[in-house]
C-alpha cells in the first residue's frame, strides 16, 4: 500500500498549474492498493475532477456526481465539434465514445477508486514530470485528473504499424497531471540511453516516452520465424528515453484461456490427448 502522493520511482505531485495562462490538469492526491490485483484511489477537493473509462469505478463518496462526456473533457477540446473530434480519436484506439468525470461537489475531501480490468499493476504518470506527453498501448489508460487530453499516437513507418503489435495506434496522454495507466502482470522500467537498442516481444510494450525509436526486427532466422512460438518480428526500441514493459499482455492472457478451454470442454489441461486434441477438433484448421 502506497501513501497518498507517494509512490516508488515518482517524484511527489508539484501544486503548479498550466502554462501559458491556461488552467493545468485538477490537482489530485492519490493512493494506489492492492498486490495482483490493485485499484487507484484519488482523493479530491471541492470542484476538483477525475476522469475514467466508463465502467472503471470501484467506489465513490456520495459528495461526488458522475456526468458522462464525449471524449475525454480536456481544454484541447473546445465546442461540439472538439467533443466529437475527441470521441473519434478514442473509437480509434479501442475504447468508448464516452467518457465519466467525477467531480467533488462537496465540502473537505472525497474520495473516489478505480479498479484494473485484469490482474496487473497500475503505473501513475505525473506528465509535468515526463515533459508533459507519454505514448502507452491502446487500452491501457484507467483514469486522470480532469485536463489530461488522451489522444492518438500514429506510428509513422508503415512496416512497423502492420507487424509492431499495436497496429498504426496507440494512445498519446498530454498534459501536466497524473494519469494512470494499467498494465498486465509485473512491470519494468528501463532507461535506455542514446542509440541503445532494446528487443521486446511487440506484446510486452506499456509505456515509454516520445524520444524513443520504435521499429521492428526481424525474429532470428526463418525457422526461429515459424517454429520458435515468439512470432515474426520484434520491436527494436532505440534511447534516449524510458520505456515500460509488462510481463503479462492481455493478449497472451486471453490466448491461453482459449487455447485450454477447448470445444465442450473437450480437449482442454486434463484431455488425454492434449495439445494434439486440436489436431482433431479442428482447432488448429
Amino acid at each position: 500500500m502506497v501513501g497518498f502522493g507517494s509512490v516508488p520511482g515518482v517524484q511527489p505531485k508539484s501544486r503548479s498549474g498550466g502554462g501559458g495562462g491556461q488552467r493545468g490538469a485538477d490537482e489530485i492526491d492519490f493512493e494506489i492498493r492492492g498486490q495482483e490485483m490493485q485499484f487507484v484511489e484519488i482523493e479530491l477537493d471541492p470542484g476538483e475532477s477525475a476522469i475514467a473509462e466508463a465502467g472503471s469505478m470501484m467506489f465513490k463518496a456520495p459528495t461526488i456526481e458522475m456526468d458522462t462526456i464525449f471524449g475525454d473533457g480536456s481544454q484541447q477540446q473546445k465546442g461540439f465539434f472538439g467533443s466529437i473530434m475527441g470521441a473519434g480519436k478514442r473509437l480509434l484506439t479501442g475504447e468508448s465514445l464516452f467518457m465519466t468525470v467525477f467531480t467533488h461537489q462537496g465540502q473537505g475531501k472525497a474520495r473516489v477508486a478505480f479498479a484494473s480490468p485484469y490482474p496487473g499493476t497500475i503505473l501513475p504518470f505525473h506528465l509535468a514530470d515526463m515533459g508533459g506527453t507519454m505514448i502507452c498501448q491502446k487500452d491501457a489508460f484507467l483514469c486522470a485528473a480532469k485536463g489530461v487530453s488522451v489522444g492518438l499516437h500514429f506510428q509513422k513507418k508503415i512496416m512497423t504499424g502492420l507487424f509492431g503489435g499495436e497496429g498504426f495506434i496507440m494512445q498519446r496522454l498530454d498534459g501536466d497531471g497524473f494519469a494512470f495507466i494499467h498494465v498486465g502482470g509485473c512491470l519494468v522500467e528501463k532507461e535506455l540511453a542514446a542509440g541503445e537498442e532494446l528487443h521486446v516481444d511487440t506484446g510486452c510494450i506499456a509505456a515509454m516516452t516520445p524520444t524513443v525509436d520504435f521499429d521492428i526486427v526481424r525474429a532470428g532466422n526463418v525457422k526461429s520465424m515459424i517454429f520458435g512460438g515468439e512470432g515474426i518480428f520484434f520491436a527494436q526500441l532505440r534511447g534516449p528515453g524510458k520505456v515500460w514493459l509488462q510481463s503479462l499482455p492481455f493478449s497472451r492472457l486471453a490466448g491461453r484461456v482459449l487455447a485450454n478451454a477447448g470445444p465442450m470442454g473437450g480437449t482442454g489441461e486434463g484431455s488425454v490427448l492434449g495439445g494434439l486434441g486440436g489436431l482433431f477438433d479442428g482447432d488448429n484448421s
